[in-house]
């Protein structure tokens, strides 16, 4: 298998694989020759340390447009790289489940202050929908216990109208045969008048 290593954003072959050199940290197992876009002698070295044919080629130059300080250059692509090794260490510790703050990397902390910010509103819904959860759990059981007490008080008040209508039956007075239990207990009371 033939590897290009370069950082280009464009301009790839389909016929080619490709890796970022930024990204290497050993040889690719399998790897029968590899081309090196750029000046990166650690690709160079550990390839060539394990027999695989390497050749280099020269990057395309980027230039700058408002400096002609090199050593500026140098600084802003010092920092650049920074930046990208601070949000690869983010996310890096986010694959992992861990939210570790970078130290450096003014976008890399403001990700990390989202990411947080959204980690607590996360867990502060997440309390709330099991709060909910238990509240309704709770009301289940309490319409459960009423549901029961009203199948017990219907089945007392049940035995009450039949005692009401025997006693009724029994003094043969006539009674709907749906009259409520306060009813009957009217006619049963005024039994005891007569």
């Amino acid at each position: 298998m033939k590897l290009t290593y370069s950082n280009q954003l464009d301009g790839f072959d389909p016929d080619e694989r490709y890796r970022n050199p930024e990204h290497f940290d050993k040889p690719e197992a399998g790897v029968t020759s590899v081309m090196v876009i750029g000046d990166w002698p650690q690709v160079v070295d550990a390839y060539e340390s394990v027999g695989v044919d390497v050749s280099v080629k020269e990057g395309a130059r980027v230039q700058v447009v408002g400096t002609d300080n090199q050593a500026e250059l140098e600084r802003l692509i010092a920092g650049l790289r920074a930046e990208n090794n601070a949000i690869v260490f983010l996310v890096d510790g986010l694959k992992t489940g861990e939210m570790v703050r970078p130290e450096t990397g003014e976008l890399a902390i403001c990700l990390f202050d989202a990411f947080e910010s959204a980690h607590t509103s996360l867990g502060e819904l997440t309390k709330e929908r099991d709060d909910l959860a238990s509240t309704v759990d709770e009301l289940r059981s309490e319409i459960e216990a009423l549901k029961k007490a009203a199948v017990a008080q219907t089945a007392d008040e049940a035995g009450e109208v039949a005692a009401l209508k025997a006693k009724l039956d029994e003094a043969q007075v006539p009674y709907r045969a749906n009259a409520s239990k306060e009813s009957l207990e009217r006619l049963v009371a005024d039994l005891s008048k007569e």
